[in-house]
């Protein structure tokens, strides 16, 4: 069963998608350089706080809470630096640490260093160039966890559509070299079933392929921006991950053939990258 992980500062949906069996409510207060990268995308740029990561630790009962920092910085007038900020997230209540866009095994190192074994480290890998030193990250020690980025690595390597990135090798070559180095893994977003440029189903039978353990349920999933009745958001869980859970099922007892799966994302993005022109 793939940990699930809801990005969210509302201590409500957090709650709300604990009891629902998400198992990692995503706190995300990177912004450092994002709106430049991203920009025109419909993309999610949260800048929450570490007071969001306190108010949610207190109402959890048992879902970690993984924070995002931002990319290793100094600091500003304005905002703290990444050893300030990691000690606040930490001391705030964070179990998880995600550093993104990280160019070098460097960086990962620093980071690690700086968490010192207070919680988790998930390095987040969405550039080339840190796909380029994979090797040197993962002979790191203290490296708990990974997770491919399909946003930012696809624009990294200038595709149209982020999918791409499961049919050119990428990331089952990213996912073979964690897998020999015993590491945890995941990759990429979820929509609820049926959802989805490409499929749900398609992208979690995809998880199951290549032995990914976790997944951030994605914006498309339940996007509490536009949907602000706390009953339908709750209809959404409820029902959404039941069916989730439901399909992996399928995946882990043999039901879906994977490898058929496999070439009919290949078909599926093709066709997607053609309409895109």
């Amino acid at each position: 069963m793939l940990k699930l992980m809801y990005i969210t500062n509302r201590v409500e949906v957090a709650t709300i998608a604990e009891n629902n069996g998400v198992q990692r409510i995503f706190v995300d207060m990177e912004y450092i350089g994002k709106a430049d990268r991203q920009g025109g995308m419909d993309t999610v740029q949260s800048r929450h706080t570490v007071e969001d990561i306190r108010a949610i630790k207190q109402k959890l009962k048992k879902a970690e809470i993984m924070a995002r920092c931002n990319p290793l910085h100094d600091a500003t007038e304005n905002y703290p630096s990444s050893k300030d900020e990691i000690d606040m997230a930490i001391s705030a209540g964070a179990d998880i640490l995600m550093l993104p866009y990280f160019k070098s095994a460097s960086e990962v190192k620093e980071f690690i260093r700086l968490v010192g074994g207070r919680a988790k480290t998930l390095p987040l890998v969405e550039t080339p160039e840190a796909v380029a030193c994979i090797d040197e990250i993962l002979a790191l020690d203290g490296l708990d966890e990974i997770f491919v980025g399909l946003n930012d690595l696809s624009l990294g390597y200038g595709k149209k559509f982020m999918f791409e990135l499961l049919v050119d090798g990428t990331v089952e070559t990213l996912c073979n070299k964690f897998k020999l180095k015993g590491i945890p893994y995941g990759f990429g977003g979820i929509a609820g079933l049926g959802k989805g440029a490409l499929p749900a189903e398609k992208v979690i039978a995809e998880h199951y392929r290549l032995g990914s353990t976790c997944a951030i349920l994605s914006r498309s999933f339940c996007n509490t921006n536009v949907i602000t009745d706390i009953n339908e958001i709750e209809n959404i869980f409820s029902v959404g991950l039941k069916e989730i859970r439901a399909y992996e099922e399928k995946c882990a007892n043999g039901e879906i053939d994977l490898l058929k799966n496999k070439n009919e994302i290949n078909v599926v993005v093709k066709q997607i990258i053609n309409s895109i022109g």
